[in-house]
């Protein structure tokens, strides 16, 4: 897919970061199936916070080079000497990637090409959401390896899916396919082979329309929502409505919809 607005930059290791509007699009390229690394999740985490600062970008749509993986998640040759010292390394590296991914103030998609195994599965369910090829497999094979997910896989899987398939898929190694993806929950929506970026930034264009403030308020609250407790969830919802009043974007919203125009959003 092309478009005369697209940018890219380079001096991340293992991803590959474009420019389409206010839409970042990040591409995992460590082929052959693009496993991460140390050195590609710490480039992850930065990243993120540098999208963060950045009030051009209102979403980001992650997805993998080519069309047979999204990410095979972890090298397994890098736990194969059972050194505890690098386990610890990549387990925190993996947590700080994902928590910030989950964490970033605009809407994520990811554009699920291939297969999404582990770490890759972790990555895509720290998204807002998922989109699916036919031809995608998504597992959490770790447990047949003597592992288990450490980037949040269990939580996020759980929150997502329910209890009931999370256990199919961690304890018993259940492979799920896109139409099973679908009819669970575990994805959003399924696009055509080689179609699955495409219509990630669509739904991406769709995000641009909603207040940057209003999307990062109501992040918070439906993801606060897997661990507070619904009343002090529902005192949340109220004190950060009446902030948006401290905001640009409140009055900008309310007058753009009285005067029968688009809202020109200035994430503040």
């Amino acid at each position: 897919m092309t478009d005369p607005q697209d940018t890219t930059s380079a001096g991340h290791a293992g991803l590959r970061l474009a420019r389409r509007g206010a839409t970042a699009v990040v591409t995992l390229t460590n082929p052959p199936a693009h496993t991460w690394t140390a050195e590609s999740l710490a480039a992850l985490t930065r990243l993120i916070g540098d999208l963060n600062r950045d009030d051009a970008i209102r979403a980001l749509v992650i997805t993998g080079e080519g069309e047979k993986f999204f990410s095979a998640g972890a090298d397994l040759k890098l736990f194969a000497d059972g050194d505890k010292g690098r386990a610890a390394t990549m387990a925190r590296r993996f947590g700080d990637a994902f928590e910030a991914l989950a964490g970033f103030r605009g809407v994520s998609i990811a554009a699920i090409n291939g297969y999404a195994m582990g770490g890759g599965l972790e990555c895509a369910l720290a998204c807002d959401l998922r989109i699916v090829e036919p031809h995608a497999v998504l597992a959490l094979p770790e447990a047949s390896v003597g592992l288990l997910p450490c980037a949040g896989g269990t939580q996020w899987l759980s929150w997502t899916v329910g209890e009931s398939w999370a256990k199919r898929m961690v304890l018993l190694g259940e492979r799920v396919d896109a139409e099973t993806a679908l009819r669970i929950g575990l994805a959003d929506d399924r696009a055509p082979k080689g179609e699955s970026l495409a219509a990630a930034l669509r739904w991406a264009e769709r995000a641009q329309g909603q207040s940057p403030g209003s999307v990062a308020a109501c992040k918070r609250l439906i993801q606060g929502a897997r661990s507070a407790p619904a009343a002090s969830q529902l005192v949340a919802e109220r004190e950060a409505f009446v902030a948006l009043f401290d905001t640009e974007d409140q009055r900008e919203g309310v007058q753009a919809f009285l005067g029968k125009r688009s809202p020109r959003w200035r994430n503040g």
